[in-house]
């Protein structure tokens, strides 16, 4: 038991720290909070920067784009503000409502084949046991090509005289085909071109994804006796939807702005087969000079895009929540 005098004792307050004391102590306390608002000042400061930079290449290009779609501009007169009439102008063009349906029908054959064969590649890389680095250099070999140079081999490649294709299904006595001179067979040819010279960046994606899914996962698989098809179905689609979804989507956005392989090659021909949306948008503004009418089909394009992505992302989202 103790003493009240112990009791007293126990109960006195702390003496206080000393001015000084008190000085130091918010002194050390200021150090760490000056070295903090420091770094967080160049952060921002190279923030800011690359803003700036992002800004001036970026964002005042589609402000001013979208400006010029309501103006009449030539870069020679002084541009003139006309409202909706490039839009009407554009609607009255009938090669517009052509320009969407080819590019439309390239998305779609696009989507048939370049979206499926980089993905069958990427599993059949997977499954491979040798040479796995070779095969992954050749896939991704065309990559490396400037889009016109592969545009102008492959151009090579369908010439209906000395082309490599007529020429092979000469030798093997067979007749050959006016690839890019035939409206039934020129966008095909177009599509197959892209998915060519662009598969390579695609299956090095899958092949990434496919890395991710747990081994353990195919081995009961295949201990439950299911074959490729079926380890494909439960296996490998579930765990790559995310990248497929994400491909999927990147992808249409792409198609839908095609235009070197038909500028090269068939010049929006034959029969205006391949003209689209900017192709014909390269037309108004290098052909006709009309940069409001170009602006304004950059401007619908934009916004169909743009409106396609918000409606697919929603859709994706509910489909997870489910």
């Amino acid at each position: 038991m103790s003493s009240p005098r112990s009791s007293s004792l126990l109960a006195w307050p702390a003496a206080r720290p000393s001015r000084a004391g008190r000085a130091a102590a918010a002194h050390a306390n200021r150090t760490p909070l000056r070295r903090k608002l420091k770094e967080n000042l160049t952060a921002y400061g190279l923030l800011c920067a690359a803003l700036v930079v992002f800004a001036l290449f970026s964002w005042y290009p589609i402000v001013r784009g979208i400006l010029l779609s309501f103006q009449q501009v030539d870069f020679v007169n002084a541009p003139t503000w006309v409202g909706f009439a490039n839009f009407e102008k554009l609607f009255e063009d009938p090669l517009f409502g052509v320009a969407w349906r080819n590019t439309l029908l390239f998305t779609g054959l696009a989507l048939v084949f370049g979206f499926a064969v980089p993905f069958l590649t990427a599993v059949l890389l997977n499954e491979l046991r040798h040479a796995k680095a070779f095969f992954r250099l050749a896939v991704y070999l065309p990559v490396m090509l400037p889009p016109v140079v592969t545009a102008l081999m492959w151009k090579w490649f369908y010439d209906p005289g000395p082309g490599l294709f007529n020429s092979a299904l000469g030798a093997a006595g067979l007749p050959g085909g006016q690839w890019l001179d035939s409206s039934g067979t020129a966008m095909l040819s177009l599509v197959f071109v892209s998915t060519w010279a662009n598969m390579g960046s695609t299956t090095l994606i899958y092949l990434a994804a496919l890395g991710t899914i747990p081994g353990e996962l195919y081995e009961a698989a295949e201990l439950d006796g299911a074959g490729l098809w079926k380890r494909l179905r439960h296996v490998t689609f579930p765990q790559t939807r995310f990248v497929l979804l994400v491909l999927l989507l990147l992808q249409i956005v792409a198609t839908m702005q095609v235009f070197t392989e038909p500028y090269v090659m068939t010049g929006g021909g034959p029969d205006d087969s391949t003209v689209t949306v900017l192709l014909l948008l390269y037309r108004y503004a290098f052909v006709y000079n009309d940069f409001g009418s170009a602006s304004a089909m950059s401007l619908l394009l934009f916004v169909a895009l743009g409106m396609f992505s918000a409606w697919y992302v929603r859709l994706t989202r509910k489909a997870d929540q489910q």
